[in-house]
C-alpha cells in the first residue's frame, strides 16, 4: 500500500480478529493477576478479573510482593494510594516482574499533580514497565512535558498527549496506552486508536484502574504486549456499550458491566470492536 495513503485507509496492526483470540485464551487459561492497588478500588478491579475470567491476586506486602510477582502471569502497579509500605511491595514485584520478563503495568494515578507519586513513578519506568496505561494529563506528566491533571481526573485531551506517549514508549521498550473517549495505545513506532465504550465507567470508581488489571491479564496471553493492550481495550469498550444499554445509572452500570465483561463472547469482540 501507498504509505502516502489517508491513513483512514491503512489497517490497523492489530485486528478486532486478533483481539477475539485473546480475549478466547484469556477464557482458556485464567491468567493469574497480582494487583498491587489502591484500597478505594481492590474489590471492584477483582470482580472485573474475574467476570473477565482472569484470576486475582491481591498480594502487596513487602517480602511476599516480589515472590509471588514471580509466580504471577501478569502483573499491574496502580498508584492510587501508595502509603510507604505498598511502595516497597511495588519495587519488589516490578523488579521481579521485570527478571521473570512478565510485562507488568504501570497505572501512574494522579502522577504530577503530587509529589511523592510522581518521584516514586518515575523510579519504576526505570525498571521497564512493559505498559503504561493513564489518562492524558498522568502520561504527559510522567514522560515530563505536563504538569499533571486535576487529581486524579484529565485535564489534557487524547491526542495531545500522542508524542509524549510515543516518547515515553520508546523510553520504556514498552507500551503506552492513554484512556479517554478515544483510547490511543503506541508501542514508540505503531498506534491504535480504540473507539467506542461508554462514559458511564467515569462515573464508577475503579473503572480505569480496574482497565489496567484487564491489559495485564491480555498481556499475559497474547503475543506481544502491545496487542494485548489494544485487545484488552477493545474489550472493556465493547462491554461498557453492552452495560450502559442495560442500565439506568451508575448502580446499576456497575452490575450489568460485570454481567457485560462475563457475557461478551470472543465473536462478539471481534463484529463490534472498532480498532484504527
Amino acid at each position: 500500500m501507498d504509505s502516502r495513503a489517508p491513513s483512514h485507509l491503512v489497517p490497523p496492526p492489530v485486528s478486532p480478529a486478533l483481539a477475539a483470540e485473546s480475549l478466547a485464551r484469556v477464557r482458556a487459561t485464567a491468567p493469574l493477576v497480582q494487583c498491587l492497588t489502591n484500597t478505594v478500588v481492590a474489590n471492584f478491579t477483582a470482580n472485573v478479573l474475574l467476570a473477565a475470567g482472569a484470576s486475582p491476586a491481591m498480594v502487596d506486602v513487602p517480602g511476599e510482593a516480589g515472590g509471588f510477582a514471580r509466580i504471577a502471569s501478569g502483573v499491574l502497579v496502580n498508584l492510587g494510594t501508595p502509603h510507604r509500605a505498598q511502595r516497597e511491595g511495588m519495587v519488589e514485584a516490578a523488579r521481579a516482574a521485570h527478571e521473570a520478563g512478565t510485562a507488568w503495568v504501570l497505572d501512574p494515578v494522579a502522577v504530577g499533580a503530587l509529589g511523592l507519586r510522581t518521584d516514586f513513578a518515575r523510579l519504576l519506568v526505570e525498571l521497564r514497565p512493559g505498559v503504561v496505561r493513564g489518562n492524558a494529563s498522568e502520561v504527559m506528566a510522567l514522560a515530563g512535558c505536563g504538569a499533571g491533571g486535576r487529581g486524579v481526573d484529565a485535564t489534557d485531551g487524547v491526542e495531545a498527549a500522542g508524542e509524549a506517549a510515543t516518547a515515553l514508549a520508546r523510553r520504556t521498550g514498552g507500551v503506552v496506552a492513554v484512556s479517554g473517549a478515544v483510547d490511543l495505545i503506541t508501542d514508540g513506532g505503531s498506534v491504535v486508536r480504540v473507539h467506542g465504550g461508554s462514559a458511564a465507567l467515569t462515573r464508577v470508581t475503579g473503572g480505569g484502574c480496574a482497565l489496567g488489571a484487564l491489559v495485564a491479564a491480555f498481556c499475559a496471553v497474547s503475543r506481544d504486549p502491545f496487542a494485548g493492550t489494544v485487545a484488552a481495550h477493545a474489550f472493556y469498550a465493547v462491554a461498557s456499550e453492552t452495560a450502559d444499554a442495560a442500565s439506568s445509572g451508575p448502580g446499576s452500570f456497575a452490575v450489568a458491566f460485570l454481567d457485560a465483561l462475563s457475557g461478551t463472547t470472543p465473536d462478539e469482540l471481534a463484529g463490534r470492536a472498532v480498532l484504527r
